[in-house]
């Protein structure tokens, strides 16, 4: 007995002694992740200097492009109409773009007025466009046989565009990517959910995602904006934990530390874990801000209703439309990302080369109210049916007249504020005059008003713009 109570006396001592043992270690594990999550630190300063070219830019190009532009019927067909992989697969091996030439999509983004592009190099659907030894699942296996980032990085920095890469945190090809709500097989409980996620193993899958982001921020030089696409925390979501995205986003940093990085890895609350937010699809009302202070932003948006190629969609922006979208979104402090969704040929739709040529004409004539540009001090009143925008280094202030006005425009708070004005298409003046003091005509009768005398025919410029240049 006594030998017995004494075994099990050791027996308990070294349990309590593993216990001890085991928690120290992972109170080590625990640290040492967090020393590795940790994200670079940056002043404000240092921030601002990173971001100024694409702060300064404006305008860039989206391209949404992939196997669902064989579909031709949205980038969420799988998703839509819960294809299987099996049924999905014939999109691959049909796939051959031989009218691809990104030097032609290089030149229309360049002549529309666009600085910078973001391509998709893999979307939700898990297809690569680009030579991953991680897959099969790629460009180079279709009867294309290329790697089509290689060829499109190539063709944009030849035309001087900053280049961009969007990847998709989601994976709807990949084996051990576990199904969520938002997968094509997306189940109804969760006993379901569990079902179909036996033998799946999200810690393989996360090792996949780094190193595709590795490659692709090693393999193809200076990359110089990463969309990570997209977190959705809850019930049968993912959120941070799942994509480990502090560490992701600490090997971006560290491969690539001039890069700009969108804000969708939920680490909003994270200091360094976001360099822009993205309002995707709408207009703002206004400078979005967080914690009380306004944060850079761009919105995203497309010429219709998807972001791939669709071609029964009919809902297509006009030319005047989306020239406001861009005008509206600099007058906000804010860029415009605008997506082209290329045919399987690789060709830019028919619609899309319209609109961007109808851009590109607008541009031309009236870039200097877009780039550079940013809200209009608080001090200006925006007057009715217009856009204000505003050069603080040139201290030139732009009226984009959305609706154009007969004969005249008042300008409230503006008299003493203007030595000069004139239309930025031709440069030609614009004569300053005090309002009419006409009650049955409704003029302006306050003090500090002054009236832009217009000719009665609208120029010949979709949106006309006034600069005016301040003292």
């Amino acid at each position: 007995m006594l030998f017995n109570s004494s075994n099990n006396n050791i027996i308990i001592t070294m349990k309590q002694l593993l216990r001890q043992i085991t928690i120290v270690l992972v109170t080590v594990l625990m640290f040492n992740m967090n020393l590795l999550a940790q994200l670079p630190k940056e002043s404000p300063e240092d921030k601002t200097k990173r971001m100024e070219w694409w702060t300064d830019a404006r305008f860039g190009m989206f391209i949404h492009w992939g196997l669902y532009a064989e579909a031709a019927r949205h980038e969420w067909v799988k998703k839509r109409e819960r294809i299987t992989d099996e049924d999905y697969q014939k999109y691959f091996e049909v796939f051959d773009p031989d009218l691809f030439d990104p030097n032609d999509w290089a030149k229309m983004a360049k002549n529309a007025g666009m600085k910078y592009a973001v391509i998709t190099t893999k979307h939700h659907e898990g297809f690569c466009m680009f030579d991953s030894k991680f897959t099969d699942y790629k460009s180079v296996n279709t009867p294309y046989k290329k790697d089509i980032i290689k060829k499109w990085v190539q063709a944009f920095r030849d035309e001087g565009l900053k280049i961009g890469f969007y990847y998709s945190l989601i994976d709807w090809h990949h084996p051990d990517y576990t199904i969520d709500r938002v997968h094509p097989q997306s189940a109804s409980t969760d006993e379901e959910y569990k079902e179909l996620n036996k033998g799946r193993d999200m810690d393989k899958y996360r090792k996949y995602l780094k190193n595709q982001v590795k490659e692709l921020l090693t393999n193809y030089g200076t990359v110089d904006i990463i969309w990570l696409d997209y977190s959705f925390p809850g019930k049968n979501g993912k959120g941070h934990e799942d994509w480990d995205s502090e560490n992701l986003l600490k090997m971006v940093r560290e491969l690539q530390p001039g890069i700009i990085v969108n804000d969708r890895l939920d680490l909003l609350d994270k200091k360094g874990g976001w360099d822009f937010t993205t309002p995707e699809q709408y207009k703002v009302s206004k400078w979005p801000e967080k914690n009380g202070g306004k944060v850079s932003w761009e919105t995203c948006q497309t010429f219709s209703g998807s972001w791939g190629y669709y071609r029964d969609e009919a809902s297509w922006k006009s030319p005047h439309q989306l020239i406001e979208l861009l005008a509206e979104s600099v007058s906000k402090g804010g860029n415009l990302l605008l997506n082209v969704g290329p045919t399987a040929r690789g060709m830019f739709d028919y619609r899309a080369q319209d609109r961007l040529k109808a851009m590109g004409e607008w541009m031309k004539y009236n870039n200097r109210s877009i780039y550079g540009c940013t809200a209009a001090p608080a001090e200006y009143p925006i007057p009715d049916n217009c856009l204000l925008t505003y050069n603080p280094k040139t201290k030139r202030m732009y009226v984009h007249l959305l609706d154009y006005p007969m004969g005249a425009l008042t300008l409230k708070g503006f008299e003493g504020k203007v030595k000069y004005a004139r239309f930025l298409h031709d440069a030609s003046e614009i004569k300053l005059t005090k309002p009419r003091h006409n009650v049955t005509h409704q003029e302006s009768n306050e003090a500090g008003d002054i009236m832009l005398k217009l000719p009665v025919v609208k120029p010949n410029i979709e949106i006309p713009v006034i600069e005016l240049f301040l003292k």
